[in-house]
């Protein structure tokens, strides 16, 4: 009996500040650009214990309904429920009806956002790492940041190779496989080959120029628009595969750095489906 105690107190003898700290680590606040609001968004995280975390992309009123249903007093997400300045709490805005039950519920909310996108290993890499690509670089590096005594470079997007060649259809057929699209949105560009690859997570279509200069033969990203889809057909194949698709494994890569410090505690994907674009 009192060894069976000793594991459940040992199970969730983690606090809160020691996940956030090891999320810190990996993807440090300063990273993130000057008009994100990544961090602690809500919550007296000094002193709690975690009871569970709940992994989301976004913050909604149904994924904070979801943590109190399963236990979790900690929400992790990679955007920021609280990204613009929020005057009242009258329940009015999805946003605010989140906070107020994310209060009432004693659970802690923590957003890894643009750092998490430019940190080493973060997001970009992760959607390397799915569509099988190898020697992944930065496509554009930004600033070193040290880790422990250990020099990471902090940037946007990568670039990285196939294994071997592909057709174009082949490989746009592979990338709605990896990221579950039922369509893609492409542009008019007839690449005879796909073997040199950039992406980026969510909205990188400012990183175009980078990999047409780096020999990228595609560039993959969540947002494009359509205004900056002219004009690439003959330097480069452009594939929009949506926001929430190109991040969708974002949540594997927070699961890796908390478990790895808190392997016993129980870390859950959010089963709520929050992304608001309906394909129909």
């Amino acid at each position: 009996m009192h060894s069976k105690r000793g594991k459940s107190t040992f199970e969730h003898h983690m606090k809160i500040k020691d996940i956030l700290g090891a999320l810190e680590e990996f993807a440090p606040l300063a990273l993130q650009d000057g008009y994100d609001n990544a961090g602690l968004q809500i919550g007296l995280a000094e002193d709690a214990e975690a009871t569970g975390v709940l992994l989301s992309l976004d913050v909604t009123e149904d994924v904070v309904n979801e943590a109190v249903l399963r236990g979790c007093n900690l929400i992790v997400s990679h955007h920021p429920v609280l990204f613009h300045p929020v005057k009242t709490f009258t329940g009015k805005t999805h946003v605010e009806r989140a906070i107020l039950k994310a209060i009432k519920n004693d659970i802690a909310i923590y957003a890894a956002h643009t750092n998490l996108d430019v940190a080493d290993g973060g997001v970009n890499f992760k959607m390397a790492e799915k569509l099988g690509l190898q020697n992944v670089e930065l496509l554009s590096p930004k600033e070193a940041y040290m880790v422990g005594n250990k020099e990471h470079m902090a940037g946007e997007g990568v670039i990285a190779s196939l294994p071997a060649a592909l057709a174009r259809k082949e490989f746009m057929e592979s990338v709605k496989e990896v990221f579950h699209l039922k369509s893609l949105r492409v542009n008019n560009a007839n690449p005879k080959t796909i073997k040199r690859v950039a992406l980026c997570g969510g909205s990188g279509a400012d990183l175009i120029p980078q990999a047409i200069e780096k020999g990228a033969d595609v560039f993959i990203t969540g947002e494009i628009g359509y205004h900056r889809f002219f004009g690439f057909e003959k330097d480069i194949l452009l594939l929009e595969i949506g926001h929430y698709e190109s991040e969708q494994y974002t949540i594997e890569l927070l699961r890796d750095v908390i478990c790895k410090v808190a392997p016993t505690l129980r870390v859950c994907k959010a089963e709520t489906n929050i992304n608001p674009i309906i394909y129909l």
